[in-house]
């Protein structure tokens, strides 16, 4: 494909399959605090994020640490890319040394004008299956925005919680959830390049590594609940290494509402859907 219209990306594909091999899943384990899972355990919630990596060469390495544009994904290439939210359908859990396979499309690919600037909004659906089952139904929010000062402050104080962990994002924690996630997005690691290129005033905390420690909160909370659908999205960026909380309630049978703040406002949102 030799367009440059991004539109004329909506309905590309791509399939990478992985044995959700146990020994990463023991990394991913260490970097979060978590207990590893045994080979045929379950795959805590949103771990799959660190599995079905499509690797790309050096040579195809964008100057922000990303793959260049124009393959999978619509060029963008005088823009910043950040990941904005999304949505994720729980059928069934993926097993850890079990092999599975994401099935990918770009559904959608729209330009808007915000406070910023303009901004281009692509959506990719994904699809996990493991031994002919659907386990996970998926949609991300991608967001290209011209280059321009980040939001940083936010306006909304958060609820009363009902739970809540305080996160220390050291320069440590960052790079390790990179490397586990084999996201080569410099903003997550190289101060020089984040504060000088992208205007952000610290390292950026990775937006799925919030959504997994609010999903592993209410999880540490309630053990024995099932999840059924989560919907997520960034308000404002979390800049390290100062402290954040992730913490939530639940408003009515079987629905949560979580989110993590800093400096005592909003920053991250979601809202789980979950089963006794």
């Amino acid at each position: 494909m030799t367009s440059s219209n991004p539109a004329a990306w909506i309905g590309r594909g791509e399939s990478v399959a992985d044995n959700l091999d146990a020994g990463h899943a023991g990394r991913i384990a260490a970097t979060l605090g978590e207990p590893a899972p045994a080979i045929g355990a379950p795959l805590p919630p949103l771990w799959h994020w660190a599995f079905f990596i499509s690797p790309v060469g050096m040579d195809g390495i964008g100057a922000d640490g990303h793959p260049a544009r124009g393959g999978f994904l619509p060029p963008a290439d005088d823009r910043n890319r950040m990941w904005a939210g999304g949505r994720v359908a729980f059928h069934a859990p993926l097993r850890v040394g079990v092999p599975a396979e994401r099935r990918s499309t770009v559904a959608d690919v729209r330009e808007k004008t915000g406070r910023t600037g303009a901004l281009l909004f692509v959506t990719v659906r994904h699809e996990y299956h493991q031994d002919g089952v659907l386990a996970i139904q998926e949609e991300q929010d991608i967001v290209y925005r011209q280059p321009s000062p980040p939001k940083l402050a936010g306006t909304d104080a958060p609820p009363a919680s009902q739970w809540r962990r305080q996160v220390d994002p050291s320069p440590v924690l960052l790079f390790r959830y990179s490397a586990v996630t084999f996201n080569g997005h410099r903003i997550h690691y190289d101060h020089p390049y984040v504060t000088g290129t992208e205007g952000y005033p610290g390292l950026v905390v990775h937006g799925p590594m919030i959504a997994t420690l609010m999903v592993a909160a209410f999880r540490a909370a309630h053990p024995s609940a099932r999840l059924d659908h989560l919907s997520y999205r960034g308000l404002r960026p979390l800049i390290a290494p100062k402290p954040f909380d992730v913490a939530g309630r639940i408003n009515e049978a079987g629905l949560a509402e979580l989110w993590a703040e800093q400096d005592g406002t909003l920053a991250h949102q979601a809202q789980l859907k979950f089963s006794a």
